[in-house]
């Protein structure tokens, strides 16, 4: 038996109910990383051109150490 099958046997012997309310989430996770997925692919280049002017701004001695007390 596959984990997954194994996963849907115990599903199998929740109430109605508390079985439709599992799948909902489960269905609502999986769409969740999908979508996640698809707006990073999205924003690939900016997050990438973010990071290289960070790292500039660092390189130019324009950040400071953050303090975690005074955060």
């Amino acid at each position: 038996m596959t984990k997954l099958e194994l996963a849907l046997s115990e599903i199998e012997k929740l109430p109605p109910a508390e079985q439709k309310e599992f799948v909902a989430w489960i269905l609502e996770e999986l769409h969740s990383d999908e979508r996640w997925s698809k707006l990073f692919a999205k924003s690939r280049d900016t997050l990438s051109l973010l990071a290289d002017q960070a790292l500039a701004e660092h390189k130019d001695k324009k950040t400071k150490k953050l303090d975690p007390e005074t955060l």
